[in-house]
């Protein structure tokens, strides 16, 4: 039976299947069905970012949950972690979210939170994927007097916005601070300026008039050259991109230098350590994030512990390990005292507390590790086989880390929600890294390229 879920809910080309209306309603009537339970009148929260294609399946997500006998509430663009808090403070059974996080407009996707503020688990993801590929859930249907209806939620984003600002010390304010903002044409277009406005600093904004089409078009998060120039021209105090859905933090200081998860991960992590705050001095990390942060926490006694790739898998083995802090070189960071979620806002409010708290600078602060020479390519791929059934391709990776004698490493992995496989190569120096993560890159190309 085909997958509909991925690593972060369900995502493909808008009006390609899955994602088409069809697909929607009947993932909406499955939603519905699974996070029915008790006797009160049920209500299920609709979000999206600003693609063209969330008109079309919000529509179908909505008939397909009020057939079912599920109010719909009906929030509009909102960042991610917007919906995974509205969702657990309006005591809603389940939030959706439509978005393709850092993808281009062409693609959609439907990420499903429980009531709780968290990521549906995997058995109710199975259990919505046997509804639907059954056919079982074309059965299900309430009687006409309990056909759910829709409304839209006027002040979902006066809530969110006070939500993100309460995660910034009493104490300080953004007064004096010049700030440059990436909306990448997403979510966080409309809230983010006001929120940063809000609390003192002199905001500047960038990519922040989305049409349907511009989204994370050579801006946000994975696309920092904009940002980088305007943090020049008008001299900010730091650049803050976030990405399609609002749920990754990207920054650049004030010298224009970008700095990856990796960097914001390992700035919070020595603050909340020297404070006596980061229990068990361990930090929650992925296998993608770069070994100069792990030596360089490692001797200031913070333990970075490897999840695997996946913001939802990241928050897992926080929860078992009882960490405060967690996240992904790619700039999904989780703090859970604040939220249940990644949240690029409120990453962003607590980078720009730790300069509050140490008058330092964010150049001064980034300085915390020296990245190990890294190449991270993104080759894209005709079809997915097991790594381990390649053996020509596990051969070269065998043999470039024992070359690199303990002093880099190898990773090739898929993307769990697009058609590419990541390379990524660290070693010793530059063109050491380069020629391996070159080599390998040919290699793969040959054989799935």
């Amino acid at each position: 039976m085909e997958k509909l879920f991925g690593t972060d809910g369900i995502r493909g080309v808008a009006n390609e299947h899955p994602m088409t209306a069809e697909v929607a309603m009947q993932v909406g009537r499955a939603v519905a069905h699974v996070c029915k339970g008790g006797e009160h009148r049920h209500r299920i929260l609709i979000g999206k970012d600003t693609r063209l294609s969330g008109y079309m399946i919000e529509t179908a997500l909505t008939a397909g949950i009020s057939s079912i006998g599920v109010d719909v509430l009906l929030v509009g663009p909102i960042p991610t972690p917007g919906i995974a808090f509205l969702t657990r403070s309006m005591r809603a059974d389940a939030g959706i979210v439509i978005s393709a996080s850092h993808n281009p407009y062409q693609d959609n996707g439907i990420k499903i939170f429980s009531r709780d503020g968290f990521k549906i688990p995997d058995a109710a993801e199975a259990e919505i994927e046997d509804l639907v590929h059954s056919g079982r859930i074309t059965q299900m249907r309430s009687a006409p007097h309990d056909i759910g209806k829709a409304q839209r939620i006027d002040d979902a984003l006066g809530r969110y916005i006070e939500f993100c600002k309460q995660t910034f010390p009493d104490q300080f304010t953004l007064d004096g601070m010049k700030l440059v903002l990436d909306c990448a044409n997403g979510a966080t277009y409309k809230i983010a300026p006001i929120i940063f406005s809000e609390l003192g600093a002199e905001v500047h904004t960038i990519h922040s008039k989305p049409d349907g089409r511009n989204i994370n078009e050579n801006c946000g998060s994975q696309f920092t050259s904009d940002l980088i120039a305007e943090v020049h021209r008008v001299g900010a105090d730091a650049g803050l991109a976030f990405d399609g859905d609002g749920d990754r933090l990207i920054a650049v200081d004030d010298s224009g230098y970008e700095l990856t998860g990796d960097h914001l991960l390992a700035i919070c992590a020595v603050d909340l350590h020297e404070q006596g705050m980061l229990d068990g001095d361990r930090l929650i990390v992925t296998p993608m994030s770069n070994l100069g942060m792990r030596l360089a926490l490692q001797d200031k006694g913070i333990t970075c512990e490897d999840a695997d790739v996946g913001d939802r898998n990241v928050l897992e083995l926080m929860v078992q390990r009882g960490a405060p802090l967690g996240g992904e070189q790619s700039g999904h960071i989780i703090f859970r005292k604040h939220h249940t979620t990644g949240d690029g806002i409120v990453s962003a409010l607590q980078i720009l507390a730790v300069m509050k708290r140490t008058k330092r600078s964010l150049s001064d602060l980034g300085s915390v590790f020296q990245p190990a020479p890294q190449e991270l390519i993104n080759v894209p791929v005709s079809s997915k086989p097991p790594l381990e059934s390649l053996p020509k391709l596990q051969s070269a990776i065998k043999e470039a880390e024992e070359k690199m004698e303990g002093r880099g490493r190898v990773l090739v992995r898929y993307s769990g929600t697009q058609a590419l496989c990541r390379v990524m190569v660290e070693g010793p120096t530059r063109d050491d890294t380069t020629r391996v993560a070159q080599e390998l890159v040919s290699l793969v190309q040959e054989m799935i390229g």
